[in-house]
């Protein structure tokens, strides 16, 4: 945004009769303009999103998009001009998600759900959804398969819990709040709580240097690597995992800090490849459609690449400067249509990222400037797109 000082418009002097004609047209044309907008609203945000969730009243003028800016004429570096088809809108309208998408906003101690155009829909946790002096900082979270409840991973208070997304109740936790352990039942920075469609969570537990999946009676279905065994040497033991994401085949794709590394494993437990990602601090892999590895670089400044199952670079986004600077991005999913939904934690914000033309395309959030106010993050560390069937 330029710092300089628009040019004044001096206006003609008018003789009194036409200085009030004048008047009268401006004030018609400002009531025809307000009465248009306010239509135009109506008729954008009036009845339910297509998921069934009721918008409620029109969104405030002052939409979160942009990069410090507010309303329909701000944009954010690199995007398309708000207003175009292919700008950000309501949910269920043009933009990157289908069915909005879910942040953990760790800084501010919770977790949002927000549409396309930026507006919060849900938001945990809410009045009595904690005991209270219980602190919350989630850092990640992640819908259920079957849409009902979302596991979160607390990192820094070594819990997991389970939130019912209805009630916005704990309905389940695992580990001891505050208390850091490789004993069973504890847990030392849990990352990457999933849950999985049998009921189970897969989780991170980072300093431990192991996978663990567990069950809903608490028990430990397996575990991958060896407590307290920090080298990267797969599937015997893992350096420093802090991601361990799903595969549909059962097999999980674990992230290794240790050795930059990246580990695709089969539902038995068999390494099919592990490889070495050229970034500082890999952190949270996922493939996107085509089979490719999608790794951010949780570093300042941050990337994201994309490398294929062989380790072969096929695309790095890394800019040092600018608008497009990362600073430590933990995350970076891939949607559908190619691009990258990314949170960029230390400048508070989400974007999307278009690595076809290597330019940012939707943010949420305003970038270095943390805040509680609507539209507003404070170091966002997890996202999903969430799923059709999630029930807000």
């Amino acid at each position: 945004m330029s710092s300089s000082v628009p040019h004044r418009h001096v206006r003609p002097v008018r003789p009194p009769q036409r200085r009030r004609l004048g008047l009268w047209i401006l004030a018609l044309v400002a009531l025809a303009a307000v009465l248009t907008a306010a239509g135009a609203t109506m008729f954008a945000f009036q009845g339910t999103a297509p998921s069934g969730r009721d918008l409620g009243s029109p969104p405030s003028e002052a939409s979160p998009l942009a990069n410090g800016g507010t309303g329909p004429a701000a944009s954010v570096p690199g995007s398309p001009d708000p207003g175009t088809s292919s700008s950000p809108g309501p949910l269920g309208g043009p933009g990157p998600f289908a069915h909005g998408l879910l942040i953990a906003d760790r800084g501010n101690g919770r977790i949002l759900a927000v549409d396309n155009a930026g507006h919060v829909f849900w938001q945990f946790p809410a009045r009595g959804s904690l005991p209270p002096g219980v602190k919350f900082a989630a850092d990640d979270a992640f819908v259920a398969p079957d849409g009902q409840t979302i596991v979160a991973n607390d990192e820094y208070n070594q819990v997991i819990y389970r939130i019912d997304i209805r009630t916005r109740k704990v309905v389940w936790q695992y580990g001891h709040p505050g208390v850091a352990s490789g004993k069973l039942g504890y847990l030392h920075n849990p990352d990457d709580a999933y849950p999985l469609a049998n009921g189970d969570i897969v989780v991170a537990d980072i300093v431990n240097c192991r996978v663990l999946e567990i069950a809903p009676d608490k028990h430990i279905v397996s575990m991958r690597g060896q407590t307290g065994h920090c080298t990267d040497n797969a599937p015997m033991t893992y350096g420093d995992p802090n991601g361990d994401t799903p595969l549909p085949d059962g097999g999980l794709l674990i992230t290794e800090i240790h050795g930059s590394r990246v580990v695709r494993l089969s539902p038995t437990g068999r390494v099919l490849f592990d490889i070495h990602v050229p970034v500082q601090y890999p952190s949270d892999a996922q493939f996107d459609s085509q089979g490719n590895v999608i790794v951010v670089d949780y570093s300042t400044p941050g990337a994201v690449v994309a490398v294929t199952p062989k380790g072969q670079l096929l695309w790095r986004y890394a800019p040092t400067s600018g608008p497009g600077r990362m600073d430590h991005p933990s995350l970076g999913t891939p949607l559908p249509n190619g691009d990258i939904v990314i949170n960029d934690d230390a400048r508070d914000r989400m974007i999307v990222l278009d690595p076809t033309t290597m330019k940012i395309v939707w943010q949420y959030g305003h970038t270095d400037a943390s805040g509680t106010a609507p539209g507003y993050l404070s170091d966002p560390d997890g996202h999903q797109p969430i799923p059709a069937n999630a029930a807000f």
